[in-house]
Protein backbone atom coordinates (compact mmCIF):
# COMPACT_ATOMS: atom_id res chain seq x y z
CA UNK A 1 0.00 0.00 0.00
CA UNK A 2 1.48 3.52 -0.96
CA UNK A 3 0.91 5.88 1.63
CA UNK A 4 -0.18 9.73 0.34
CA UNK A 5 2.28 12.59 0.97
CA UNK A 6 0.56 15.13 -1.60
CA UNK A 7 1.13 18.42 0.29
CA UNK A 8 -1.56 21.34 -0.65
CA UNK A 9 0.24 23.83 -2.98
CA UNK A 10 -1.23 27.48 -3.15
CA UNK A 11 -3.08 28.83 -5.94
CA UNK A 12 0.05 30.31 -7.18
CA UNK A 13 1.48 26.91 -7.11
CA UNK A 14 -1.06 25.20 -9.13
CA UNK A 15 -0.66 27.92 -11.90
CA UNK A 16 2.65 27.19 -11.96
CA UNK A 17 2.15 23.67 -11.96
CA UNK A 18 0.00 23.87 -15.12
CA UNK A 19 2.16 26.18 -17.16
CA UNK A 20 5.10 23.82 -16.31
CA UNK A 21 3.34 21.38 -17.95
CA UNK A 22 2.51 23.46 -21.02
CA UNK A 23 -0.67 25.15 -20.29
CA UNK A 24 -1.12 28.62 -21.70
CA UNK A 25 -2.65 31.02 -18.87
CA UNK A 26 -1.78 34.29 -20.37
CA UNK A 27 -3.60 36.42 -17.52
CA UNK A 28 -2.78 34.73 -14.57
CA UNK A 29 -4.99 36.80 -12.27
CA UNK A 30 -8.21 35.67 -13.93
CA UNK A 31 -6.65 32.23 -13.76
CA UNK A 32 -6.27 32.60 -9.97
CA UNK A 33 -9.72 34.12 -9.97
CA UNK A 34 -11.35 30.96 -11.25
CA UNK A 35 -9.42 28.12 -9.33
CA UNK A 36 -10.48 29.72 -6.22
CA UNK A 37 -13.79 29.54 -7.06
CA UNK A 38 -13.68 25.86 -8.96
CA UNK A 39 -10.97 24.75 -7.09
CA UNK A 40 -7.82 23.19 -9.08
CA UNK A 41 -9.32 19.31 -8.42
CA UNK A 42 -12.82 20.02 -9.75
CA UNK A 43 -11.20 21.57 -12.78
CA UNK A 44 -8.53 19.39 -13.37
CA UNK A 45 -10.76 17.01 -14.56
CA UNK A 46 -11.39 18.87 -17.76
CA UNK A 47 -7.70 19.31 -18.43
CA UNK A 48 -6.94 15.70 -19.37
CA UNK A 49 -8.84 15.66 -22.33
CA UNK A 50 -6.15 17.71 -23.67
CA UNK A 51 -2.66 15.99 -22.49
CA UNK A 52 -0.62 14.31 -24.70
CA UNK A 53 -1.31 10.64 -25.54
CA UNK A 54 0.46 8.74 -23.41
CA UNK A 55 2.19 11.43 -21.46
CA UNK A 56 3.20 10.07 -17.84
CA UNK A 57 3.76 13.68 -16.94
CA UNK A 58 0.42 15.53 -18.01
CA UNK A 59 2.15 16.67 -20.44
CA UNK A 60 -0.61 19.84 -22.10
CA UNK A 61 -1.01 19.42 -26.28
CA UNK A 62 1.00 22.82 -27.91
CA UNK A 63 -0.82 25.42 -28.06
CA UNK A 64 -3.66 24.31 -25.28
CA UNK A 65 -4.46 27.36 -23.20
CA UNK A 66 -6.37 28.04 -19.70
CA UNK A 67 -9.66 29.17 -21.69
CA UNK A 68 -9.92 25.81 -23.58
CA UNK A 69 -10.00 24.15 -20.38
CA UNK A 70 -12.71 26.59 -19.01
CA UNK A 71 -14.79 26.34 -21.71
CA UNK A 72 -15.07 22.95 -21.71
CA UNK A 73 -15.91 23.23 -17.93
CA UNK A 74 -18.84 25.80 -18.61
CA UNK A 75 -20.16 23.38 -21.36
CA UNK A 76 -20.47 21.24 -19.00
CA UNK A 77 -21.93 22.59 -16.30
CA UNK A 78 -24.49 24.31 -18.97
CA UNK A 79 -25.31 21.18 -20.14
CA UNK A 80 -26.05 19.89 -16.48
CA UNK A 81 -28.30 22.62 -16.27
CA UNK A 82 -30.05 22.04 -19.63
CA UNK A 83 -30.33 17.95 -18.33
CA UNK A 84 -31.89 19.28 -15.01
CA UNK A 85 -34.28 21.33 -16.65
CA UNK A 86 -35.85 18.16 -18.83
CA UNK A 87 -35.59 15.94 -15.68
CA UNK A 88 -37.65 17.97 -13.86
CA UNK A 89 -40.18 18.11 -15.60
CA UNK A 90 -39.99 14.41 -16.10
CA UNK A 91 -39.80 13.49 -12.70
CA UNK A 92 -42.58 15.46 -11.27
CA UNK A 93 -44.64 13.75 -14.22
CA UNK A 94 -44.00 10.54 -13.28
CA UNK A 95 -44.95 11.51 -9.08
CA UNK A 96 -48.25 12.65 -10.77
CA UNK A 97 -48.62 9.57 -12.59
CA UNK A 98 -47.89 7.39 -9.73
CA UNK A 99 -50.05 9.82 -7.57
CA UNK A 100 -53.37 9.33 -9.43
CA UNK A 101 -53.13 6.18 -10.78
CA UNK A 102 -52.69 4.44 -7.08
CA UNK A 103 -54.64 6.83 -5.68
CA UNK A 104 -57.58 6.22 -8.09
CA UNK A 105 -57.20 2.51 -8.21
CA UNK A 106 -56.29 2.00 -4.43
CA UNK A 107 -57.49 4.83 -2.30
CA UNK A 108 -55.34 7.44 -0.44
CA UNK A 109 -54.11 5.15 1.72
CA UNK A 110 -54.16 1.91 -0.57
CA UNK A 111 -50.51 2.27 -0.85
CA UNK A 112 -49.75 0.74 2.59
CA UNK A 113 -51.61 -2.68 1.78
CA UNK A 114 -47.73 -4.88 0.41
CA UNK A 115 -49.70 -6.70 -2.40
CA UNK A 116 -50.26 -3.53 -4.41
CA UNK A 117 -46.12 -3.68 -5.14
CA UNK A 118 -43.81 -7.24 -5.70
CA UNK A 119 -42.46 -9.19 -3.16
CA UNK A 120 -39.06 -7.82 -3.55
CA UNK A 121 -39.94 -4.77 -2.74
CA UNK A 122 -38.75 -3.76 0.66
CA UNK A 123 -42.44 -2.36 1.25
CA UNK A 124 -41.80 -2.50 5.66
CA UNK A 125 -38.81 0.30 4.37
CA UNK A 126 -41.34 2.49 3.17
CA UNK A 127 -43.52 2.64 6.31
CA UNK A 128 -40.51 3.69 8.28
CA UNK A 129 -39.02 6.34 5.91
CA UNK A 130 -42.36 8.21 5.80
CA UNK A 131 -42.42 7.71 9.59
CA UNK A 132 -39.34 9.49 9.94
CA UNK A 133 -40.21 11.58 6.90
CA UNK A 134 -43.61 12.42 8.72
CA UNK A 135 -42.19 13.00 12.41
CA UNK A 136 -38.87 14.65 11.83
CA UNK A 137 -37.90 17.81 13.03
CA UNK A 138 -38.13 19.44 9.48
CA UNK A 139 -41.45 17.49 8.46
CA UNK A 140 -42.75 19.53 5.29
CA UNK A 141 -45.72 21.80 7.36
CA UNK A 142 -48.14 19.47 4.89
CA UNK A 143 -46.99 16.36 6.91
CA UNK A 144 -47.75 18.41 10.24
CA UNK A 145 -50.94 19.71 9.25
CA UNK A 146 -51.76 15.93 8.46
CA UNK A 147 -50.21 14.34 11.33
CA UNK A 148 -51.82 17.38 13.78
CA UNK A 149 -55.23 17.13 12.06
CA UNK A 150 -56.33 13.48 11.37
CA UNK A 151 -55.88 11.40 14.57
CA UNK A 152 -57.66 8.77 13.25
CA UNK A 153 -56.21 7.72 10.46
CA UNK A 154 -52.82 6.10 9.47
CA UNK A 155 -49.56 7.78 10.73
CA UNK A 156 -48.38 7.66 6.99
CA UNK A 157 -50.02 10.49 4.47
CA UNK A 158 -51.98 9.76 1.39
CA UNK A 159 -50.22 8.91 -1.39
CA UNK A 160 -50.35 12.48 -3.22
CA UNK A 161 -48.56 13.47 -0.17
CA UNK A 162 -46.10 10.40 0.19
CA UNK A 163 -44.89 10.82 -3.54
CA UNK A 164 -43.95 14.36 -2.69
CA UNK A 165 -41.47 13.78 -0.08
CA UNK A 166 -39.99 10.55 -1.41
CA UNK A 167 -36.82 11.21 -3.67
CA UNK A 168 -36.82 11.05 -7.08
CA UNK A 169 -34.29 7.38 -6.89
CA UNK A 170 -37.03 6.39 -3.74
CA UNK A 171 -40.30 7.05 -6.21
CA UNK A 172 -38.72 5.59 -9.43
CA UNK A 173 -37.92 2.21 -7.19
CA UNK A 174 -41.42 2.34 -5.77
CA UNK A 175 -42.33 2.88 -9.70
CA UNK A 176 -40.29 -0.29 -10.35
CA UNK A 177 -41.85 -2.99 -8.37
CA UNK A 178 -45.75 -2.06 -9.08
CA UNK A 179 -47.31 -5.77 -9.40
CA UNK A 180 -51.04 -4.72 -10.77
CA UNK A 181 -51.37 -4.68 -14.02
CA UNK A 182 -54.25 -2.11 -14.04
CA UNK A 183 -51.71 0.53 -12.22
CA UNK A 184 -48.80 -0.15 -14.82
CA UNK A 185 -51.01 -0.17 -18.27
CA UNK A 186 -52.26 3.04 -16.86
CA UNK A 187 -48.74 4.79 -16.94
CA UNK A 188 -47.73 3.26 -20.29
CA UNK A 189 -50.92 4.63 -21.89
CA UNK A 190 -49.54 8.47 -20.31
CA UNK A 191 -45.63 7.74 -21.86
CA UNK A 192 -46.54 5.75 -24.71
CA UNK A 193 -43.58 3.18 -23.88
CA UNK A 194 -43.82 -0.15 -22.03
CA UNK A 195 -43.71 -0.44 -18.32
CA UNK A 196 -40.36 -1.94 -18.52
CA UNK A 197 -38.88 0.68 -20.81
CA UNK A 198 -39.94 2.94 -18.42
CA UNK A 199 -38.64 1.09 -15.25
CA UNK A 200 -35.68 1.23 -16.83
CA UNK A 201 -35.81 5.28 -18.41
CA UNK A 202 -36.94 6.65 -14.93
CA UNK A 203 -34.54 4.82 -12.84
CA UNK A 204 -31.09 5.51 -15.42
CA UNK A 205 -32.89 9.42 -15.08
CA UNK A 206 -32.98 9.16 -11.27
CA UNK A 207 -29.24 8.32 -11.47
CA UNK A 208 -28.52 10.73 -14.16
CA UNK A 209 -30.01 13.71 -12.14
CA UNK A 210 -27.62 12.98 -9.19
CA UNK A 211 -24.98 13.27 -11.22
CA UNK A 212 -25.94 16.71 -12.43
CA UNK A 213 -27.23 17.97 -8.89
CA UNK A 214 -24.10 17.19 -7.43
CA UNK A 215 -22.07 19.17 -10.25
CA UNK A 216 -20.12 15.61 -11.64
CA UNK A 217 -18.79 15.88 -14.99
CA UNK A 218 -21.35 14.27 -17.85
CA UNK A 219 -19.42 14.84 -21.09
CA UNK A 220 -16.95 12.39 -21.59
CA UNK A 221 -18.55 9.77 -18.99
CA UNK A 222 -19.50 6.05 -19.36
CA UNK A 223 -23.18 5.82 -17.04
CA UNK A 224 -23.12 2.24 -14.55
CA UNK A 225 -27.24 3.01 -14.66
CA UNK A 226 -27.94 2.56 -18.77
CA UNK A 227 -31.27 2.73 -19.97
CA UNK A 228 -32.95 -0.11 -22.09
CA UNK A 229 -33.15 -0.20 -25.48
CA UNK A 230 -37.22 -0.44 -26.76
CA UNK A 231 -38.07 -3.36 -28.72
CA UNK A 232 -40.62 -1.86 -30.64
CA UNK A 233 -41.28 1.54 -31.46
CA UNK A 234 -44.39 2.92 -33.03
CA UNK A 235 -42.24 6.31 -34.18
CA UNK A 236 -39.02 7.39 -34.80
CA UNK A 237 -36.16 6.53 -33.18
CA UNK A 238 -32.77 6.85 -33.87
CA UNK A 239 -31.48 3.62 -33.84
CA UNK A 240 -28.57 4.09 -31.35
CA UNK A 241 -25.72 2.53 -32.62
CA UNK A 242 -23.32 -0.11 -30.85
CA UNK A 243 -19.97 1.78 -31.06
CA UNK A 244 -18.68 4.79 -33.05
CA UNK A 245 -15.11 6.16 -33.79
CA UNK A 246 -13.38 9.47 -32.18
CA UNK A 247 -10.22 11.16 -33.19
CA UNK A 248 -8.86 14.49 -33.86
CA UNK A 249 -6.09 17.06 -32.63
CA UNK A 250 -7.04 17.01 -29.25
CA UNK A 251 -8.47 12.98 -28.48
CA UNK A 252 -6.75 10.30 -29.82
CA UNK A 253 -8.34 7.79 -31.62
CA UNK A 254 -10.93 5.33 -29.68
CA UNK A 255 -13.72 3.59 -29.82
CA UNK A 256 -17.00 4.99 -27.92
CA UNK A 257 -20.15 3.42 -27.20
CA UNK A 258 -23.02 5.61 -27.57
CA UNK A 259 -25.39 3.23 -25.19
CA UNK A 260 -22.96 4.04 -22.02
CA UNK A 261 -22.88 7.73 -22.84
CA UNK A 262 -24.94 10.53 -22.59
CA UNK A 263 -26.74 10.09 -26.15
CA UNK A 264 -28.76 7.51 -25.15
CA UNK A 265 -29.81 9.52 -22.22
CA UNK A 266 -30.74 12.29 -24.83
CA UNK A 267 -32.71 10.12 -26.70
CA UNK A 268 -34.47 9.22 -23.71
CA UNK A 269 -35.19 12.52 -22.41
CA UNK A 270 -36.15 13.76 -25.75
CA UNK A 271 -38.87 10.70 -26.38
CA UNK A 272 -40.49 11.33 -22.78
CA UNK A 273 -40.13 15.14 -23.05
CA UNK A 274 -42.39 14.72 -26.60
CA UNK A 275 -45.41 13.28 -24.10
CA UNK A 276 -44.75 15.48 -20.90
CA UNK A 277 -43.94 18.82 -22.39
CA UNK A 278 -43.91 19.00 -26.18
CA UNK A 279 -43.49 22.62 -26.46
CA UNK A 280 -40.22 23.36 -24.24
CA UNK A 281 -37.97 22.96 -27.16
CA UNK A 282 -35.85 20.83 -24.95
CA UNK A 283 -34.56 19.11 -28.12
CA UNK A 284 -33.25 22.42 -30.28
CA UNK A 285 -31.64 23.90 -26.75
CA UNK A 286 -29.54 20.77 -26.57
CA UNK A 287 -29.08 21.16 -30.86
CA UNK A 288 -28.05 25.02 -29.51
CA UNK A 289 -25.85 24.36 -26.61
CA UNK A 290 -23.78 22.12 -28.98
CA UNK A 291 -23.55 24.53 -31.80
CA UNK A 292 -22.48 27.56 -29.73
CA UNK A 293 -19.32 25.31 -28.40
CA UNK A 294 -18.16 23.65 -31.74
CA UNK A 295 -14.95 22.67 -30.12
CA UNK A 296 -16.36 19.93 -27.56
CA UNK A 297 -15.98 16.37 -29.15
CA UNK A 298 -19.57 15.15 -29.93
CA UNK A 299 -18.71 11.83 -29.96
CA UNK A 300 -17.01 11.69 -25.92
CA UNK A 301 -20.71 11.97 -24.90
CA UNK A 302 -21.93 9.35 -27.43
CA UNK A 303 -23.17 11.59 -30.34
CA UNK A 304 -22.89 9.86 -34.03
CA UNK A 305 -22.08 12.20 -37.05
CA UNK A 306 -25.31 13.34 -38.09
CA UNK A 307 -27.71 12.76 -35.00
CA UNK A 308 -29.75 15.75 -35.32
CA UNK A 309 -30.89 14.49 -39.14
CA UNK A 310 -32.21 11.70 -38.28
CA UNK A 311 -36.26 11.90 -38.26
CA UNK A 312 -36.31 11.23 -34.37
CA UNK A 313 -34.49 14.51 -34.01
CA UNK A 314 -35.02 16.25 -37.01
CA UNK A 315 -38.77 16.95 -36.32
CA UNK A 316 -37.96 17.79 -32.23
CA UNK A 317 -35.02 20.45 -33.26
CA UNK A 318 -36.83 22.25 -36.19
CA UNK A 319 -35.50 22.86 -39.21
CA UNK A 320 -34.66 26.48 -39.23
CA UNK A 321 -32.05 25.11 -36.10
CA UNK A 322 -30.20 23.34 -38.33
CA UNK A 323 -28.93 25.70 -40.59
CA UNK A 324 -25.60 25.50 -38.94
CA UNK A 325 -22.28 23.44 -38.89
CA UNK A 326 -23.09 20.22 -36.97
Amino acid sequence: MTAFRKPPHSIAQQIDTLKERGLQVPDEARAERYLENISYFRLSAYTRPFYQPDSADHRFIEGTSFDDVLQLYIFDRELRLLLLDAIERLEVALRAQLTNTLAEHHGPHGYLDPTVFHDRYNHAWLLERLNALTRGRDAEAFLAHYRNKYHGGPDQPPIWMAVEVLTFKEVSTLFAHLRQPADTQRIESHFHWKYPVLRSWFRSLSDLRNVCAHHGRVWNREFGSRPEMPRKVTGPWPGVPMRISTGSRLHPEQQIEPRKRLYLQAVVIEALMSVVSPGSGWAERLFGLLQQYPAVSRPHMGFPDGWHETDFWSGAIGRTAQGGSR
